[in-house]
């Protein structure tokens, strides 16, 4: 019986151990850095030929009548901007905060009441898009950036260019959400998002790592808002998804 015992103790704590262990794992898990409510970064290959599919190809409109305030943000994070049940509580937040606790690594915290940005040891905001030395032509090493002031608010689909492709047409409301679309949204290194400006797929994509997901999310904001391409545009976006697809997706 005191053998059996003992054995049986030392099961039971063996549990306790491992269970404790896991709680640990979960409790000093940091915050931020894809806590579920990002867009997922990977899309299957069929479902990115499906959406290359369903954009519109027409030319693009002129600038008339243009400015960044035809977008109203940063808007409060609301459901229909689409960050999702994870990031539920910070309503009284922008969706510039979300966005930046959503793609954060690390130990970053956004309090849901005053709704400024914490940034413990270790942890930032990795850029994703990565630019090209003009010098070398090599690609420069990827920036990670501690301070949140020194992190842009970047669109996918760059707010001058959805105006280009209808959006002039378009009301003003959807345009609020074009602007404050989670899926349009990335936290990028400014020298990168510099590089890219307003420019549509036919003349700038990502040179790195981040390049099929970003056209993924590229043509989820076309479609879904209903925003055309011109036929430059559309070539280059096949060209990528044909390169995606051979690589695996868009992850």
């Amino acid at each position: 019986m005191r053998r059996f015992l003992a054995v049986l103790g030392s099961v039971c704590l063996a549990v306790i151990m491992a269970v404790g262990y896991v709680l640990i794992d979960k409790w000093t898990a940091p915050d931020g850095g894809g806590s579920g409510g990002a867009p997922s970064p990977t899309l299957p290959a069929g479902e990115l030929t499906g959406l290359l599919a369903q954009v519109v190809v027409a030319p693009e409109l002129p600038m008339t009548g243009y400015s960044r305030e035809e977008f109203p943000h940063w808007d409060l994070n609301t459901p229909e901007h689409g960050f999702g049940a994870d990031f539920a509580q910070y309503a009284r937040c922008t969706t510039r905060d979300v966005m930046m606790l959503r793609d954060a690594v690390g130990p970053v915290q956004l309090d849901p009441k005053s709704c400024e940005l914490t940034v413990g040891s270790g942890g930032g905001w990795q850029d994703e898009y990565g630019f090209i030395d003009r010098k070398t032509g090599a690609l420069k090493p990827y920036k990670f950036m501690t301070e949140s002031s020194a992190v842009d608010a970047e669109h996918i689909v760059a707010l001058a260019e959805a105006w280009r492709s209808g959006a002039a047409k378009l009301d003003e409301n959807t345009r609020r959400n074009i602007a404050n679309d989670a899926v349009n949204l990335v936290a990028a290194d400014p020298s990168a998002n510099r590089s890219k400006g307003d420019q549509d797929a036919a003349n700038y994509l990502p040179p790195g790592k981040f390049r099929c997901a970003y056209v993924g999310r590229y043509l989820q904001v076309k479609v879904k808002y209903g925003l055309s391409v011109d036929s430059a545009e559309q070539a280059a976006l096949r060209t990528a998804v044909d390169d995606c697809v051979r690589e695996g997706g868009s992850g």
